[in-house]
């Protein structure tokens, strides 16, 4: 895709986001979500930061896409953002699993790369599926730095409740946002700003591409998925 055909198709896909926002009557935040509220069995989400814009100063600029269940599962929309948020209470209140989310682990690491946090931290970050609860309460005060961090970014979510499939629109969607949005090993439009985390991330994939993301920052942009995201909005309107 061409530098300026990738340019229409961003200004295209942000039309729609712009859409999502005005049918869900604005974002959320994970910080105020519960499984409580009526959420759709299976989705596509998409997450802003504070502080994060567009080219124009103006519009608010994606830093993560995500969906779900793209192989058979039973997970849903809500339990995979619960992943992300991290539980209220438990025996380590406002924590999280890192292990059970990628957005949790990068962001996560990122912040150990400030330096500002203790080196028995760094010890198991990120090492293996499991770790028992003398290592997971080490880890606690990232987690939980981690919750809030990720609790306080705006985001949308657009129900896509097709079956689980590697071509699902919800994978359709997913790979082709990611793509578009991506600015690896291509020229940069709306790169991230200079204090941006992600900055600090230990994957490439995530620095160069200016998003959370590491699956489909390399693949070829397109506007196929467009259509199809168009069309699952006009439902909400």
């Amino acid at each position: 895709m061409e530098l300026f055909e990738r340019r229409n198709a961003l200004e295209q896909f942000y039309e729609e986001i712009a859409n999502l926002e005005i049918a869900q009557r604005g974002k959320r935040t994970l910080s105020e979500c519960s499984g409580h509220m009526d959420w759709p069995r299976r989705g596509v989400y998409f997450f802003f930061e504070d502080g994060e814009f567009r080219e124009d100063g103006v519009t608010p600029r994606l830093t993560r896409v995500g969906t779900h269940a793209l192989r058979p599962s039973k997970s849903t929309l809500w339990g995979r953002l619960s992943q992300h948020k991290g539980p209220v209470g438990g025996s380590m209140p406002g924590g999280g699993n890192h292990r059970g989310s990628i957005f949790r682990l990068h962001v996560g690491t990122a912040m150990l790369n400030t330096g500002e946090w203790p080196v028995p931290i760094q010890a198991n970050w990120g090492r293996g599926s499991t770790a028992d609860a003398a290592i997971r309460q080490v880890e606690h005060p990232l987690e939980v730095e981690v919750s809030r961090y990720i609790g306080n970014l705006p985001f949308l979510w657009l129900a896509v409740d097709d079956e689980p499939s590697l071509r699902s629109d919800r994978g359709l969607i997913e790979n082709g946002a990611i793509s578009l949005l991506s600015n690896r090993d291509r020229h940069a439009i709306d790169p991230p700003s200079t204090s941006w985390l992600g900055h600090m991330a230990d994957r490439a994939a995530v620095r160069e591409s200016g998003l959370w993301n590491v699956n489909h920052v390399d693949d070829l942009p397109t506007r196929k998925f467009l259509d199809s995201f168009s069309n699952y909005i006009k439902r909400l309107m």
